[in-house]
């Protein structure tokens, strides 16, 4: 009985009726669902344990492959920890939405592994991850500014993600998903489109959905940065013998800082009265610019939308009617209690507005800090919220053991 839910074939009919697409995949059974979580954990514990014991790119590339090919391409793409982030939203706002227990596992269980051992989740486990991993040939650096500019865009997705869930508008990280209509082979144009010029870039720029669109990759960012292990270039003492410099496709090694105080008090001080200032100036400024957006953002809701077309109805201006239009002239329901249910969507994205400008804003002044003010290290060591952990560098590196292991050993 746990496989009857696989067994029910959709309902043909002989008009010509074509099923429409989903976002969703078929019901899956509950066993089979169990099964997925028990596989994600044991490939986030075997991939942890390639980065940080054996310390293998090797062992990184099979299973960013066994991945690719379970959680990609026969698991299609979903439950996606990526597109979790809409249905946990959605639950927190919408009682009456049901989230089931896998969607949970996925969101939080690579949260988890993140916090003790970095982002092993996309070194070897997102399918999403693996697929450009897997085409990265030659890729080239971008520049520190250009990084920083482009990696504002995640987080923008991210607050777009979480207001549009909340209001219930959209799942626009699904809608826009430009791997797994490749997972299902059954990609709009469109899509298919945008797939290829994300796979075909990263031949040349690595992982560019990862390090420029990706919203689970902003969590995964802070989270890894509380880390309490993580992969390190050398098993030992660096040697400053920069082999490892430019290693990194992802621009994630944060380069030696050799003088303590690399400028006078005085000048430090002035940056940090300036931060102190700018920072709250540019979560404001953010916040009531994405207020003054509300109307435009809730424009894509069908609240909003059919309410705009009962004001003005596009039929009178030479265009066709809408099916949510014509559902509405069915169903007997006064204009009046559409109006109110835009009125209400329009308040709550205006009120979403303030949050996600501020939010965007208070990063952009966390950014601007973070260039303003250097930090004093020796080592060539993998930025923690930035590294993939997918052991390129370990490569470069000649140091291969431990010295206090071995005298440890012998003892």
């Amino acid at each position: 009985m746990v496989f009857a839910v696989q067994r029910f074939p959709k309902p043909e009919f002989e008009t010509g009726y074509l099923q429409p697409g989903t976002l969703l995949p078929s019901p899956r059974a509950e066993i089979l669902a169990a099964m997925d979580v028990a596989i994600l954990v044991l490939a986030l514990s075997v991939i942890s344990w390639i980065v940080l014991k054996k310390r293998s790119r090797k062992g990184v590339f099979w299973m960013s492959l066994f991945s690719l090919i379970y959680f990609g391409f026969y698991r299609e793409g979903c439950v996606c920890s990526i597109g979790s982030i809409q249905n946990i939203t959605l639950a927190l706002f919408d009682h009456t939405f049901i989230l089931p227990l896998t969607v949970i596992a996925f969101f939080i269980i690579p949260l988890i592994f993140t916090l003790f051992f970095g982002r092993t989740f996309c070194a070897g486990v997102c399918p999403f991850g693996a697929l450009q991993d897997l085409v990265a040939f030659r890729p080239q650096k971008l520049g520190s500014r250009l990084n920083a500019v482009l990696g504002m865009v995640p987080y923008i997705y991210l607050g777009l993600a979480i207001l549009y869930a909340a209001t219930g508008t959209d799942f626009i990280i699904c809608r826009y998903d430009p791997f797994v209509g490749i997972f299902r082979f059954n990609a709009s144009f469109g899509m298919f489109v945008f797939a290829g010029i994300l796979l075909i870039s990263g031949i040349f720029i690595a992982r560019p959905y990862c390090r420029f669109l990706c919203p689970y990759g902003v969590l995964l960012n802070w989270v890894s940065r509380f880390s309490r292990r993580h992969i390190t270039i050398t098993p030992a003492e660096c040697i400053q013998c920069r082999l490892c410099e430019d290693s990194c496709p992802y621009d994630a090694i944060d380069i030696p800082v050799t003088t303590k105080d690399p400028e006078n008090r005085k000048i430090r001080v002035k940056k940090l009265i300036w931060i102190s200032l700018l920072i709250p100036f540019l979560t404001f400024a953010g916040g009531w610019t994405g207020s003054r957006l509300h109307i435009t953002l809730a424009g894509v809701n069908s609240k909003v939308r059919l309410a705009e077309e009962i004001l003005t109805p596009a039929a009178g201006q030479g265009q066709p009617e809408s099916l949510g239009l014509t559902a509405y002239k069915s169903s007997g329901k006064a204009a009046e209690e559409v109006y109110s249910e835009a009125s209400e969507i329009l308040d709550r994205f205006y009120n979403g507005g303030w949050i996600l400008g501020g939010f965007i804003g208070l990063v952009f002044g966390w950014v601007i800090a973070e260039r303003m003010l250097s930090k004093w290290h020796t080592d060539y060591i993998p930025n923690k919220g930035a590294c993939y952990s997918c052991a390129r560098c370990v490569d470069f590196c000649p140091v291969k053991t431990d010295l206090s292991e071995i005298k440890h050993e012998k003892t």
